[in-house]
């Protein structure tokens, strides 16, 4: 990995939707020094000023990576420019963090993952979501056996936009993926996809999807730009116990429901063997922190110790394969797909739960 540095000279590359926060989180953590924005926009560059006087833009991408100050960029720019600014930053030997998805194609994950392997560089997607406090409690009460075995997961994710040409699978899907893949700790194998495209036949606005997993373990996403308000909830139901994870809920967030179907063997013949179980429900108490500060904390840890991200280029390589997937499904009007394996997919590699790293210096 070469020299690792005090503090990690880091740039912002686009600054649209998701740049502004890489740029307010990067200010706030005293890992990384923050050398700029890259933003060919005059209107955006100016924004970006008007909030931070006295910063650099550098309009030109490979002027920026010629900058011997900086040891990492962050990516947030369309899916479909992600492969040639990624693969351009680690040709220069820098670190990168991109949103999701890694890359638009599959062949272009892979051989990203390749690049970022061979030169001993980081490459990390931008999956926030793993970096959740109430997603990583839920991970806790599966990976701990409070669920029992899980049999299906449910996810709503809808809202009202925001339109954009990749589609809603694109845009809306790697975030559930994440999280499934995460808790579940298996990859898909097999995805069939409905969707429904209104003002563009190019363009699906709305998408179901089936998701079935190494496992046994099933689920279904349900993901929309037509919605008359936000919604964010998943649940999870097991054995033991049901979970319910409300994201726009700033209260309770998680819900856990001591519900079920207990199987009983028959006195006789006839009998039902079927009994309801209505316990308690518990909210456990989340402590509250920002995913994307937790995020960019375990990007300069992986810089400056080696160890690999919990949001790592091969989940991301999954994750795409499961989109292309998830898409071709939809094209071939929803029928069931394989996914491409990505290599093991092993959350606890890395170290189970994320702390934050000591300072650096």
């Amino acid at each position: 990995m070469g020299v690792v540095p005090a503090r990690i000279g880091a740039a912002v590359v686009g600054y649209g939707y998701w740049g502004p926060n890489l740029v307010r989180n990067l200010l706030g953590r005293s890992e990384f020094d923050f050398h700029g924005l890259c933003e060919l926009s005059e209107s955006r560059a100016a924004q970006f000023l008007d909030r931070y006087p006295g910063h650099r833009v550098e309009p030109e991408f490979e002027r920026l990576l010629e900058d011997p100050r900086i040891h990492a960029v962050l990516i947030a720019t369309p899916p479909l420019t992600h492969f040639e600014l990624v693969s351009k930053a680690l040709a220069a030997g820098k670190h990168v963090l991109v949103e999701k998805p890694l890359a638009r194609r599959a062949d272009e994950a892979a051989e990203l993952v390749r690049m970022s392997e061979e030169l001993g560089l980081v490459l990390m997607p931008g999956h926030t979501f793993l970096y959740s406090p109430p997603v990583n409690k839920v991970r806790e009460l599966i990976r701990d056996g409070v669920v029992g075995e899980t049999y299906f997961v449910t996810s709503s994710r809808m809202n009202l936009g925001m339109y954009q040409r990749d589609g809603v699978i694109c845009d809306l899907a790697p975030h559930d993926l994440s999280i499934l893949l995460y808790w579940l700790g298996e990859p898909v194998i097999e995805v069939s996809a409905t969707g429904r495209s209104v003002f563009d036949d190019s363009v699906p606005e709305t998408a179901f999807l089936t998701l079935t997993f190494a496992g046994g373990a099933a689920a279904n996403v349900q993901i929309s730009w037509l919605a008359p308000r936000k919604q964010r909830q998943m649940i999870v139901v097991g054995s033991e116990r049901m979970v319910q994870y409300e994201d726009t809920s700033a209260d309770e967030a998680i819900r856990v429901y001591d519900r079920g179907l207990d199987v009983k063997t028959p006195a006789s013949f006839g009998e039902y063997r079927l009994t309801y179980r209505t316990g308690d429900m518990v909210a456990p108490r989340i402590e509250a922190s920002e995913p994307l500060s937790l995020e960019l904390a375990d990007f300069a840890k992986s810089i400056f110790s080696g160890a690999e991200p919990r949001s790592n280029a091969r989940l991301g390589l999954e994750i795409v394969n499961a989109v292309e997937a998830s898409e071709a499904s939809l094209r071939a009007g929803g029928r069931p797909t394989s996914v491409k394996p990505a290599g093991d997919h092993d959350p606890d590699a890395t170290g189970g739960d994320f702390l934050e790293p000591a300072p650096a210096g």
